[in-house]
């Protein structure tokens, strides 16, 4: 215990104090809440440690205290968000620059006295009351927090939200990027007057920042519309309440952010989680323990220290992919070249973008070619995998989690992700069938297409796709956990499923190239693994690299 606890002891009282406050205590007025009303922000402040040497020590604390499961999902829950906070935050201030003037330019207000008339916003105001609204919104929906593609389109939803109200302040010239592409073209003239409906610049947003139109579109109808319109109702936001405008107006602003600080804090100490309002502090950088922020840029000469550390960084790196595991996807050219993509974001559109170019058209159901290839059977599979496939959307809604107060939200996008799934299930199993049949001539596949095990692992594996596009990095192993699909099977089934699809973008090829690495390492010698079976009925013998690796490869 000595040596898993060197350091600051400090650090370590920081990890048992968040364990011994996570527990759900009961409250008077609003049943059980998680966090026991102990700011983690507060925490790390008074133990001197930044959020990223926390999570370090949880993940050691974790395993020395051998706490449960549970504990663990929800601390890596927290995590996953805070990455995605962090990397949405990098897109914000460069989106928000565009759409609104720089908040240096403005002019420095007056102190007046407190009866007289309430002065309008200004740009940095702006500026954070768009973040705490977009955090406020992105923790009532839990069933999104981690998922970056759906988290940044909440974002754009802000800002179009937020662009729209400023067009509607006096002061909007003010306020207001003159450059900006999505500006009406009479908003220069000297006469202009804001319409009484907000305009929507979703699309582009989209266009000019790397997001997905009908997705983006998607969460505004479904998320963002109905949860600001709560906020209106509950007296939150002031102003409008028909068209979703008025609260940057002087007399409602104040009373706006306010309330909505509150509400954000009030959520945040009720279950335990990170104040993301951390990104908009001055002491950012050493809080959360990065090495820089994104407007802040740093000079263009680096300390001797840093160069070193790129170094020795570099090296580490270098042996690390020397020492990689070959598997068929690295031995084979499946990677393609890098994409144009260069931000967390870009990157994670992009991959989702090409999902929907891939599944253009098609439906979760087999296409006429493929139900004509099934009847030629000597016994059609059709009804068993139609069968299969409904079980597994079953076991798949019981495991995407629900909130209470967004259970049909929750619902939707798990029956999105799965009919995704499905379309590509069928896709790629036409283009297998196609292989096999080039392969074997007229053989009745009849056999083959009765496997289980390949049917299961193969919308497992799609449905790993479809998540990673979502939510990237993942969430493996546990979509093959809840379908209890054994991974050597699974992990069989992902060079079939790459030679079957070469639409794939070069992340998600990347990403089941890392699944592989995982399984060959470790994961397909588990006891219970069925790769212990097939080695006993190979009388205990274990094929050599040149029995199962192409020549070229060795």
């Amino acid at each position: 215990m000595q040596s898993l606890t060197k350091g600051n002891d400090l650090h370590w009282l920081a990890c048992a104090l968040y364990v011994a406050c996570r527990k759900s205590v009961p409250t008077v007025s609003k049943g059980t809440v998680e966090g026991n009303y102990v700011s983690l922000t507060r925490i790390l402040k008074c133990s001197e440690q930044s959020l990223i040497e926390f999570f370090n020590k949880m993940k050691k604390w974790e395993d020395m205290a051998n706490l449960p499961p549970h504990f663990r999902e929800r601390t890596e829950r927290l995590e996953r968000n805070f990455t995605v906070s962090a990397v949405i935050f990098k897109k914000y201030e460069p989106i928000f620059q565009d759409i609104f003037k720089y908040p240096q330019e403005e002019q420095p207000r007056q102190q007046r006295g407190r009866k007289q008339r309430r002065q309008p916003c200004t740009v940095s105001e702006i500026f954070h009351f768009c973040w705490v609204l977009f955090i406020c919104a992105k923790g009532n929906f839990p069933m999104i927090s981690d998922d970056l593609v759906n988290s940044y389109h909440l974002l754009l939803c802000a800002l179009d939200l937020v662009y729209g109200n400023a067009l509607q302040c006096s002061n909007r010239k003010e306020l207001v990027n003159p450059n900006f592409k999505g500006l009406s073209e009479d908003f220069h003239a000297k006469d202009s007057k804001p319409s009484s409906d907000p305009p929507c610049i979703i699309e582009k947003l989209c266009s000019l920042h790397d997001g997905l139109v009908l997705e983006a579109k998607g969460i505004k109808e479904h998320f963002w519309k109905p949860y600001i319109r709560k906020l209106y109702e509950k007296k939150l936001l002031k102003g409008k309440e028909e068209n979703l405008t008025g609260f940057l107006e002087p007399g409602n602003f104040g009373e706006s952010f306010k309330a909505i600080n509150k509400a954000y804090e009030e959520y945040v100490l009720s279950v335990g989680n990170l104040d993301e309002r951390i990104f908009l502090g001055e002491d950012a950088e050493e809080e959360i323990g990065t090495l820089s922020r994104c407007l802040n840029a740093g000079s263009g000469t680096e300390t001797a220290e840093r160069v070193q550390m790129k170094n020795i960084l570099q090296q580490h790196f270098d042996k690390s992919k020397a020492l990689r595991i070959s598997t068929p996807l690295t031995g084979v050219r499946y990677i393609k070249e890098n994409s144009p993509c260069v931000t967390p974001v870009s990157t994670a559109t992009h991959s989702l973008s090409r999902l929907h170019t891939m599944l253009t058209g098609l439906r979760n159901a087999p296409s006429e070619k493929l139900e004509q290839i099934l009847r030629t059977c000597s016994r059609d599979p059709t009804q068993a995998i139609a069968n299969r496939l409904k079980e597994m959307f079953e076991i798949y809604s019981q495991h995407f989690q629900p909130d209470e107060d967004f259970s049909n939200c929750a619902k939707e996008i798990a029956s999105k992700h799965f009919r995704f799934a499905e379309m590509l299930y069928y896709k790629v199993l036409e283009s297998v069938i196609e292989q096999e049949q080039k392969r074997l001539g007229d053989m009745d596949l009849s056999g083959i297409l009765e496997q289980d095990a390949f049917h299961r692992s193969l919308l497992a594996c799609c449905l790993e796709v479809v998540t990673f596009s979502y939510k990237p990095p993942g969430n493996f192993p546990f979509i093959t956990e809840i379908f209890d699909v054994p991974l050597y099977h699974f992990y069989k089934v992902i060079e079939v499923f790459i030679r079957a699809e070469d639409g794939l973008c070069r992340e998600v090829v990347k990403h089941l190239n890392q699944i592989e690495e995982q399984i060959l390492d470790h994961l397909a010698w588990k006891p219970e693994s069925p790769l212990w079976e097939k080695i006993r009925d190979n009388e205990n013998r274990v094929p050599t690299c040149e029995e199962v690796m192409p020549p070229q490869n060795l």
